[in-house]
């Protein structure tokens, strides 16, 4: 029997209807409009989607939304001055610098530039830090997404073994990390793999969860996967007939119990999540003010 499909578009217009009900409620009572602003570096192709998909997703749920498009030139010190501007604009509650950045800017550098208070991303080391103590300002925005499926779905993790394949600082440690926590969507023994990970197939065979973020298109194959184990699909790869996920999808949907497609997947919940993100910096910035 095929896996039941994780429908991450039905899951994420649920969550985007949830924060356009807060974002009027806060309107309404604190006058404050959440706004966020995107910085987009040099034109490539993939990053000006990603970048339109999130200003349309804040339109749609009555968030403010600026685009800072500049130049493939552009030196750090002017993106530094840049984000600087914005941490100073009081009326700016999320800042997001499209990832990647061209080969002449150090991205760290201007992560950590970034204040903490705006960085609905959750790539600041002050707000993975926070994380980690299990006290976040806010969550990153695909491994909370792909808490929230699990969530939805009502996939049981307590006490079960989640195995994690990708080690990024954006996807891998960030979800071994959700996952390892207290509460809805973790308590799980957590194994992290990568591609220097020995026996990888048989480590990836003990899962219960499955998280696959190593950016291979189709690399999980059914062989890899625990009959009746739940997989979620975090890749994005472009390849010559299309857009395929890290696991080789039809193949694994005959072994698992529950799966996310790609696309349609993780891909829309990451944007639904950078919308709580940024309606909860409004918030935040609302209560100081109010205090």
């Amino acid at each position: 029997m095929p896996a039941q499909l994780i429908d991450g578009k039905a899951i994420s217009a649920k969550v985007r209807e949830e924060v356009a009900a807060d974002v009027r409620h806060l309107i309404d009572t604190t006058g404050v409009e959440p706004h966020l602003v995107a910085v987009l570096v040099g034109d490539d192709p993939a990053s000006a989607i990603y970048v339109r998909g999130k200003q349309k997703a804040c339109e749609k749920a009555g968030i403010r939304s600026t685009l800072h498009r500049l130049p493939a030139e552009t030196t750090q010190q002017q993106l530094t001055d840049l984000v600087q501007q914005l941490n100073a604009d009081a009326t700016v509650h999320g800042i997001l610098v499209q990832l990647p950045l061209p080969d002449q800017i150090d991205p760290v550098a201007i992560i950590d530039a970034v204040a903490p208070e705006k960085d609905v991303d959750c790539f600041h080391p002050e707000n993975v830090g926070l994380m980690v103590q299990g006290r976040p300002r806010f969550l990153p925005c695909t491994p909370h997404g792909c808490q929230r499926l699990l969530i939805e779905s009502d996939v049981e993790t307590s006490g079960k073994h989640a195995v994690v394949l990708g080690r990024s600082e954006i996807v891998g440690k960030p979800m071994a990390l959700l996952l390892m926590q207290r509460g809805l969507a973790a308590d799980a023994t957590v194994t992290v793999c990568h591609s220097r990970t020995r026996d990888l197939a048989e480590q990836v065979r003990q899962a219960d969860i499955l998280v696959a973020a190593i950016g291979r298109p189709k690399f999980v194959t059914a062989d890899m996967v625990k009959p009746g184990a739940v997989v979620i699909d975090v890749g994005i790869n472009r390849v010559d007939d299309g857009i395929v996920g890290d696991v080789d999808f039809e193949p694994v949907r005959e072994i698992a119990s529950a799966i996310t497609p790609v696309p349609g997947g993780v891909g829309p919940m990451t944007i639904a999540v950078l919308l709580q993100n940024t309606l909860k910096a409004a918030r935040l910035l609302a209560e100081q003010s109010a205090g």
